[in-house]
């Protein structure tokens, strides 16, 4: 299992710094070379926030696998048609402002958390992908998005997940049955980035309606990314509003950490 960073030792880790290259005279090689900037990476405190959530939610999604409650949701989904579902689960949101860099922090810390490696359970053996990421379809689209988890599940793991939905044709009902069973046996936390589209898309409820079936039926964390005006809705709808606390960030105060982080990019 991967260990949790803390202090210099995780600040290191998070921290990205391009090389720099002396004595570069051509101009155009120089404009270039400008574009190192967008390299740059130093952690803030948001940055640590979000490494500590995704690596508790992560932990606590793998450890439930192996429960005896994991394996009753397991056969409670092969049935969900004809029984339905009872459940629920950890989730949270990240909330800021566009640009404050929300994304970046996300992929940081899963760089350092090595969610790019699988891991594989024994009792019972399973794969697991620790945290894998998503796109709301901008269209609010139920289907694009179980499409979307089921192709980044297929080129984490391999196999056929997407193949045997698109030969079937499934109706979206059996689609997400499909999915909270794939994410059950090989997710550990999913993180479902620009949630803000929700807000302005008439399908939008649709969608949030499979995200928290999906919280139901899996067990797994489901981390949503987006901007401040998707609080206000979340925070409207009684089945998301305890599924939904999270971290909120607004712009970056005029403090030692900015100032720190505008002399490393002078210096480039």
């Amino acid at each position: 299992m991967v260990k949790l960073k803390t202090g210099e030792e995780l600040m290191q880790a998070l921290t990205h710094l391009p090389p720099y290259q002396e004595g570069v005279e051509d101009a155009g090689e120089r404009l270039l070379r400008l574009g190192d900037l967008y390299q740059i990476y130093i952690p803030s405190k948001m940055t640590v926030e979000i490494y500590n959530k995704l690596y508790m939610a992560m932990i606590q999604s793998i450890e439930k696998k192996t429960t005896r409650d994991a394996v009753i949701q397991r056969n409670l989904n092969y049935q969900r048609i004809e029984n339905g579902i009872i459940g629920g689960s950890d989730s949270f949101t990240v909330i800021g402002n566009s640009g404050l860099g929300k994304s970046s922090a996300v992929f940081s810390s899963m760089r350092v958390l090595e969610a790019e490696k699988i891991i594989e359970l024994e009792k019972p053996f399973m794969r697991v992908v620790p945290i894998l990421t998503v796109q709301c379809p901008f269209d609010c689209s139920v289907k694009s998005l179980l499409i979307a988890i089921l192709k980044s599940l297929e080129d984490k793991l391999g196999g056929d997940f997407l193949d045997k939905v698109l030969k079937t044709r499934a109706t979206t009902d059996y689609l997400i049955s499909m999915v909270s069973q794939c994410c059950l046996n090989h997710v550990g936390v999913l993180v479902v980035d620009e949630i803000q589209n929700v807000v302005t898309q008439r399908s939008g409820n649709n969608l949030v309606g499979c995200l928290t079936q999906l919280i139901n039926s899996s067990g797994i964390s489901i981390a949503m990314v987006g901007t401040p005006e998707v609080s206000l809705y979340f925070e409207q709808k009684m089945q998301l509003a305890r599924r939904t606390l999270g971290l909120r960030y607004d712009v970056l105060e005029f403090d030692d950490y900015f100032k720190d982080f505008c002399r490393v990019v002078f210096r480039y």
